[in-house]
């Protein structure tokens, strides 16, 4: 019988949320409007959204916002982005966003695991602190902004790390810090580089047993270029996007979302498998499935909320 990891993928018991909605924590209006966009999580941004002069002013909306919002039963998870964590913000950015209704942090510049373990540590006194039940605060690394992130990502497979909820990878920083002057071709096609960030980004979060989450599409006009690279990206083993706008949410979601003819195929694999459950392969199709299609065929069916 399978175990530990094996076990969590086949129940489908990594929480997937389809769309990350990033949102300026100093804008009221943008905020209230992220509530209907859809989104499955919002990312309240403390970080690059926030200009210097304004962080305080958007540690005080984030934290009302969560307040109210955070407690209605159709609400978005409420996720927060601090700055990064050797900052003179990030303290305050914890201690502020960590309230009853938060659902997690999104780390930036997060170097290997040893940044996300710091920040649970944080974290653990901002829940003392903050009233909420001790070790509910996921945390979201953004794993590849520097050169030395990216050398370290196979840090994340290296044990557990306790609150690792998810972890995506950002191709704007790194291409600052590696002095590149893009991170793509004239056809929007990742430079080898980034793919290869990419890739490891991957790697390193279902190693973990954390969801694995594309990054934003830049182009907001391009509906068809954002459909085609989100289903490419769940087709690679990404199962959730940031979005940087509101339209983007539901070209996303969609992307992410199983066809009928993938349902109906995936739960023809799981009757198969379940009608006889010593065997190990199966007939369909013309085909020989073993185990690795089972946990695909349950994947599917948990990201529609069967199974």
């Amino acid at each position: 019988m399978p175990t530990g990891r094996a076990a969590a993928a086949e129940a489908g018991s990594v929480t997937v949320r389809s769309s990350w909605l990033f949102v300026p924590g100093d804008s009221e209006k943008k905020l209230a409007k992220g509530l209907e966009s859809g989104a499955h999580a919002l990312i309240l941004d403390l970080e690059d959204a926030v200009a210097p002069g304004r962080k305080a002013f958007a540690r005080g909306l984030v934290a009302e916002f969560i307040g109210s919002a955070g407690k209605a039963a159709s609400a978005p998870e409420l996720w927060v982005r601090i700055n990064p964590l050797r900052s003179a913000e990030a303290l305050a950015d914890i201690a502020a966003a960590t309230c009853p209704g938060l659902a997690g942090i999104m780390l930036p510049k997060a170097e290997g695991r040893a940044d996300p373990l710091l920040l649970g540590q944080h974290l653990d006194r901002a829940e003392r602190m903050g009233g909420v039940a001790a070790g509910s605060v996921g945390i979201f690394p953004v794993a590849t902004e520097t050169a030395r992130a990216v050398l370290l990502l196979s840090q994340y497979a290296e044990g557990p790390i306790p609150r690792l909820t998810a972890l995506t990878w950002g191709a704007e920083d790194i291409a600052a810090d590696i002095g590149a002057s893009a991170n793509t071709d004239e056809h929007g096609v990742w430079f080898e580089a980034f793919r290869a960030a990419r890739s490891m980004a991957l790697f390193a979060a279902h190693a973990a047993g954390a969801q694995a989450v594309e990054t934003l599409h830049v182009d907001i006009r391009a509906e068809a270029a954002l459909l085609a690279s989100t289903r490419r990206a769940r087709a690679e083993g990404f199962s959730g996007r940031i979005a940087i706008h509101p339209a983007q949410v539901p070209v996303i979601n969609a992307a992410f979302t199983p066809s009928a003819d993938e349902l109906e195929r995936a739960r023809a694999i799981v009757a198969l498998f379940a009608a006889d459950p010593a065997v190990g392969t199966v007939a369909f199709e013309g085909k020989m499935l073993d185990r690795p299609h089972l946990v695909q065929a349950r994947r599917i069916l948990a990201a529609a909320g069967e199974g």
